[in-house]
């Protein structure tokens, strides 16, 4: 019986010999070839010829302008293939060039090694890593457990303490009643036994008024004086008070003991000594305030006087737009980690969720006028608005349409912000707000604990310091944008400054955001451009 794999294989066969299963293929002429009939093949020199394997076959495009002729060539500066006629006449001659087959020979052995290295070891690691994610979770729960047992504990032996202190006040002041009482019973019994005296004293002064007998009359004798002071008389000269002391919470930190902080290190990335510019996007507004990453390849966007978001991707290509619910313009926008789109409006007081194309309102606020927004990395949002008036400011974490959690005052009871219109959670969970009326960066700890402020490098002490828009890296690094200065800050997670960008051509930069490769996305807001900057080696 016929081998089926030879009678497959059998139907392909040399178009100048028909020996089966012919190695190679002659791309510009279409026909097959065994390895004996090659060479006379190639003989015919009344045109051009190209030999490939036979799997290989077709990979190499013919020329759209010169039909009878392969691309062979690359060109680098256009990164097409061209053929040889192109490549010596036209656009493409003063280009740089490679020879393509053997620049996509090269091509595969890069992809045949990173391929290898991707699946045998790159792969791996990161798995390993995932696994360990939920270990590490667990001992966080695990450690997290211990420190609450232990700080109960301490709690309870204070309160037994409290409780004992206390008791033994309680038993003072017993003790000092009882003695009370003891002497008020002694002076009562001594009151009522003259008191009983003086009551005989009376009857018989009575009867002898009465009588005519001069021998009881000249008997008698006063006892006026002996009654004129009352009978052990005692006076409490102190009583008993209580003085509470002021509790001060700093004493009862020190009494209960101390914690102490996590301490977090991320890999330190280098900073390029001049950053470059990667893409520059030419977005539709004109004025341009705010953008916001929905991958490393598509951004929000949102204006003044526009009422339309707006999704670019790095092309400059409008892929979405969406109008406000309200028909007003958005004061801020974030996406959230689900990849929804989220914009405060400042006009009605709300905030509103975009999800495809239906946009929801779940939180809207009374009295109150939402400015920026922050998706945190646990999913919550932070929200910085101000009161009608103006006068204060604040900062609102939500879970959904809850209210978690508000920072708006310092520990000797100031206003922590005067007026901030962006902010951003770190990487280390500080909440770090640009407040461009008191012209500071403004960074408190998750507990809303002031942190520190940032009012410009100390080395330039009374520069101006406009900050604006306001983000984070992977590096927990916190970058500013400072508006009227055309540049951006780049300072550490502790408030230390670190450089500036500002030989990009920035102009009037506004809003930022960084993709997951720590690239900063700068809004211009004049020129409606997004810029988007490398500044990481």
């Amino acid at each position: 019986m016929e081998d089926p794999m030879y009678s497959l294989q059998d139907v392909i066969r040399c178009d100048l010999c028909e020996t089966p299963a012919p190695p190679k293929h002659c791309d510009i002429c279409h026909i097959r070839l065994c390895e004996a009939c090659v060479g006379e093949h190639l003989s015919d020199q009344s045109k051009d010829h190209y030999i490939v394997p036979f799997k290989q076959r077709g990979s190499i495009p013919k020329c759209p302008y010169h039909s009878q002729k392969l691309c062979l060539i690359l060109c680098k500066d256009c990164n097409v293939p061209i053929c040889a006629i192109c490549s010596s006449f036209g656009e493409h001659v003063q280009h740089r060039k490679e020879d393509l087959p053997k620049t996509m020979a090269e091509k595969k052995e890069l992809m045949r090694k990173d391929l290898q290295e991707l699946e045998q070891s790159i792969y791996p690691k990161y798995q390993e890593a995932a696994t360990n994610i939920p270990v590490q979770r667990a001992d966080v729960n695990k450690r997290s457990q211990k420190l609450t047992t232990a700080l109960d504990k301490q709690g309870e032996a204070l309160h037994t303490e409290i409780d004992t202190i206390i008791q033994g006040m309680k038993s003072d002041i017993d003790d000092m009643d009882a003695r009370h009482i003891a002497a008020l019973d002694q002076q009562e019994d001594a009151i009522n036994k003259t008191s009983t005296e003086i009551k005989k004293v009376i009857l018989d002064l009575k009867k002898l008024l009465d009588t005519s007998d001069v021998c009881l009359v000249s008997e008698y004798t006063s006892r006026t004086e002996e009654f004129m002071s009352l009978p052990f008389q005692f006076q409490a000269t102190s009583l008993p008070t209580f003085t509470p002391q002021e509790i001060h919470r700093v004493q009862i930190h020190q009494q209960i003991g101390s914690l102490s902080e996590l301490v977090i290190t991320y890999p330190v990335g280098t900073l390029l000594d001049e950053p470059r510019i990667l893409t520059d996007i030419q977005t539709e507004y004109r004025y341009l305030c705010s953008v916001s990453c929905l991958s490393d390849s598509e951004l929000w966007t949102c204006g003044y006087n526009d009422n339309i978001l707006k999704l670019y991707n790095l092309q400059g290509e409008l892929l979405k737009s969406v109008q406000t619910k309200s028909g007003n313009e958005p004061s801020d926008i974030a996406v959230t980690r689900s990849g929804g789109l989220v914009y405060a409006d400042s006009w009605d007081n709300s905030i509103n969720l975009v999800s495809g194309t239906q946009i929801q309102r779940p939180i809207t606020l009374r009295g109150w006028r939402p400015l920026g927004l922050c998706s945190t990395s646990s999913g919550d949002l932070l929200v910085i608005m101000d009161s009608r008036d103006g006068k204060e400011t604040k900062v609102v974490r939500y879970s959904g349409s809850m209210e978690k959690q508000t920072i708006q005052w310092d520990n000797q009871g100031d206003l922590l912000y005067l007026f901030g219109g962006y902010l951003s959670e770190n990487r280390n969970s500080d909440i770090c707000v640009a407040d461009c009326v008191a012209d500071a960066v403004v960074v408190v700890s998750a507990a809303g604990k002031l942190r520190f402020r940032y009012t410009g490098p100390p080395s330039t002490p009374g520069e101006s310091f406009c900050p604006r828009g306001i983000t984070t890296d992977s590096q927990a690094n916190i970058l500013t944008s400072d508006w009227k200065n055309h540049r951006v800050h780049i300072i550490d997670q502790d408030g230390h400054f670190l450089r500036f960008i500002h030989i990009c051509g920035l102009q009037y930069p506004k809003g930022l955001c960084v993709d997951s490769r720590d690239n900063l996305f700068v809004a211009e807001e004049y020129t409606g451009k997004v810029k988007k900057l490398q500044y990481y080696k």
